[in-house]
């Protein structure tokens, strides 16, 4: 009888009718892995997942793991490549199994346990394989995010005349779609974590942070801001505290790490995520030497909210479509601050806020900015990882400071993007104590602010998660559903993406709409970027052929069923019912 200690798979055992099982390698929390062969004879890596000890955050909406459903979905020299998967079923329990190719060599933990740090030159191509393998990542269509991006989880493939760095295991990776509640941190290296995914928020700046700390790692011997662990095992909250204190310190580097590399990486580790690089691409060009990195401090946590002056630019006309939207901010926000006197005749001021909702890629954010740039208020973009803290009444004091800062700035819009994580409904048992305060401080400081010059749009792909109460009167008045661009806005999206670039005479804009139909906004944007690509590697100019044939190949990154689910909460949210006649569709 086996043990629980024991292996699952015993060594010659045979799964799937294909592999062999040769021996056992290791043990996780959920899953075991083995080396194998296949019928050729070819050596490769099985990894065994116990559905028992799965976590409901680690199945897809089809109930299928996570993890597989990714592995298949990926490919690229930099990443561990799938090979195959199924099930089996082993004294009354069901396994699940994925094959993957076996990678010979070591990880980067087991080297540094014999050599400690590595050389710049080395360290520098290590970390620019796994930026390789983390740009394919966040480029993909539905962008997937790793979130476990530490010396364990880095591979040098030996079997080659050069070593090639892989990233494997995939699994606390998630799709950038996907909520908070479906992050998983247990057992995540604090150490690598960005302050903000302690609040279970992850994003592109969680491997960009996560690749800084693996930098520094390399060339020092040890995580930034290490501290001694083990008294607080027992307690994930004091040792998640106790990092973030340590954090505030000045972070040092080691004699060998040159003053570029040290700015590289310092801008990497940045506590706010916008001081971060933008993406893992500027990352890269980091490494390359082809941007330079200012000099910048990692203890530079700032208590006031950042204010970014309007910028000179087009406003409304940047957008295509909107029109109804557009006449509505004239009309209630823009003309009431330039004839203030006529509209306190009627009793009038401008409205407190709005909230932007809809499927992702429809452009919330993009409206925000040129809404920004059109009425000349100062602006400030704000995350909820921007004010969201770990420690108690911490979220209230930076949620004050964003609208003191912004009514001593007036006229000023605040801009809240993810709204449902800064303000989720408080009848939810999963929302805890500490967020249920800071939904308190929110509406406090939203009454009648518009009163005082702010002005506050909050967008969301999620309205249903919204607390209710942010959505009353004198809070956010206007409620707004962003849907994809209807056909005029698609016609001219499309010109207005490729107007400056070199394309052929004559391009019929309203033949590449009509096949562009339920594309959100930044697909479109996507299409003409490709199709550039293409004409670029072509050497020749846009053609109408290269369009319609790059959309050919590229799918609506929202499904038919989503934009559907979406119509159905239009209904709810306007109180009406929902007879799905069709979509009203006003642009990007």
């Amino acid at each position: 009888m086996r043990r629980k200690e024991d292996p699952i798979l015993s060594a010659d055992q045979i799964i799937g009718n294909k592999y062999t099982v040769k021996f056992f390698l290791k043990k996780g929390n959920y899953a075991e892995t083995y080396r194998v062969k296949d019928q050729k004879g070819k050596t490769k890596s099985l990894k065994l997942f116990s559905y028992s000890k799965l976590n409901r955050t680690q199945f897809d909406d089809n109930d299928n793991i996570l993890e597989i459903e990714i592995l298949k979905k990926i490919k690229h020299p930099n990443l561990v490549a799938y090979c195959d998967s199924g099930e089996l079923l082993l004294e009354h329990q069901k396994y699940a199994f994925v094959i993957l190719d076996f990678i010979s060599g070591e990880t980067l933990a087991d080297k540094m346990k014999r050599e400690q740090t590595f050389n710049p030159y080395d360290a520098k191509d290590i970390i620019s394989s796994v930026l390789n393998g983390l740009n394919y990542l966040h480029s993909l269509e539905n962008p997937i995010i790793h979130n476990d991006i530490t010396n364990l989880n880095i591979m040098s493939d030996l079997s080659g005349k050069i070593a090639i760095p892989k990233v494997i295991d995939f699994g606390y990776a998630r799709y950038l779609s996907q909520t908070n509640k479906d992050f998983l941190k247990e057992g995540l290296n604090p150490f690598y974590q960005t302050s903000e995914s302690f609040n279970k928020v992850f994003s592109a700046q969680s491997d960009i942070f996560s690749a800084g700390a693996l930098y520094y790692h390399l060339l020092a011997g040890l995580p930034p801001w290490f501290i001694e662990i083990s008294k607080y095992k027992s307690d994930r909250i004091k040792l998640e505290d106790a990092v973030l204190e340590e954090r505030k310190k000045t972070l040092k580097f080691e004699n060998n790490i040159d003053e570029s590399t040290q700015r590289i990486i310092t801008k990497a580790l940045q506590p706010n995520a916008e001081d971060r690089f933008k993406n893992i691409k500027e990352f890269i060009q980091a490494i390359n030497g082809e941007i330079e990195v200012q000099q910048l401090s990692v203890t530079q946590e700032s208590s006031k909210p950042k204010k970014k002056h309007a910028k000179d630019g087009k406003g409304f006309k940047a957008i295509a479509g909107m029109q109804e939207l557009k006449d509505t901010i004239q009309l209630d926000v823009i003309d009431a601050l330039n004839d203030k006197e006529k509209y306190e005749e009627y009793g009038l001021t401008i409205p407190n806020g709005m909230l932007l909702y809809g499927p992702p890629g429809c452009g919330k954010t993009f409206f925000a900015e040129r809404m920004a740039e059109e009425i000349g208020f100062n602006f400030y973009q704000i995350k909820p990882s921007d004010i969201q803290s770990k420690f108690v009444n911490a979220s209230q004091e930076n949620i004050k400071n964003l609208f003191d800062e912004a009514r001593k700035n007036a006229p000023s819009i605040i801009f809240i993007d993810e709204l449902d994580a800064l303000v989720p409904n408080r009848d939810n048992s999963s929302v805890n104590h500490m967020n249920t305060s800071a939904v308190n401080e929110f509406l406090a400081q939203m009454n009648n602010c518009g009163d005082d010059g702010v002005f506050i749009i909050g967008a969301t792909n999620r309205p249903n998660s919204i607390d209710p109460a942010i959505l009353r009167a004198g809070r956010l008045d206007k409620i707004t559903y962003l849907p994809p661009p209807d056909h005029e806005a698609r016609e001219l999206m499309f010109k207005l993406y490729l107007e400056k670039r070199p394309r052929e005479i004559g391009l019929n804009y309203s033949v590449f709409a009509k096949a562009t139909e339920n594309y959100v906004s930044s697909d479109i944007k996507f299409l003409c970027d490709e199709a550039s690509r293409r004409a670029l590697k072509l050497n020749s100019r846009i053609s109408s052929d290269i369009i319609l044939d790059t959309i050919a190949k590229n799918r609506p990154s929202i499904t038919l069923k989503e934009l559907n689910s979406y119509i159905a909460i239009k209904a709810k949210m306007e109180g009406q019912v929902d007879n799905n006649t069709g979509n009203q569709q006003i642009g990007f």
